[in-house]
């Protein structure tokens, strides 16, 4: 959807504008006396995903089988210990 602003919004807050079609990926239809003179939109295809897709995501994947649990376990187990840095005095 894109959101109308009028030439003389763009030219004060140009900046602002920018950044919302850069990493918001919003649209801008400007006009100028009600007539459209142009459009701003993101350029290439977006390069983030959004929450909701990820969400979306997570939801649609099914329940991790039985070995799950005893998979984590060993992985856990063979990892050495951390060593705790000593604090210099």
């Amino acid at each position: 959807m894109e959101t109308k602003i009028t030439a003389t919004e763009l030219a004060k807050s140009l900046s602002d504008v920018l950044n919302r079609v850069r990493y918001r990926r919003e649209s801008f239809l400007v006009e100028r006396n009600g007539e459209a003179v142009a459009a701003l939109t993101p350029s290439g295809p977006s390069s983030s995903v959004t929450l909701r897709e990820v969400v979306a995501h997570f939801g649609n994947l099914g329940a991790p089988g039985e070995g799950f649990a005893n998979d984590l376990e060993a992985v856990q187990s063979s990892q050495p210990k951390a060593k705790v840095p000593e604090w210099p005095s």
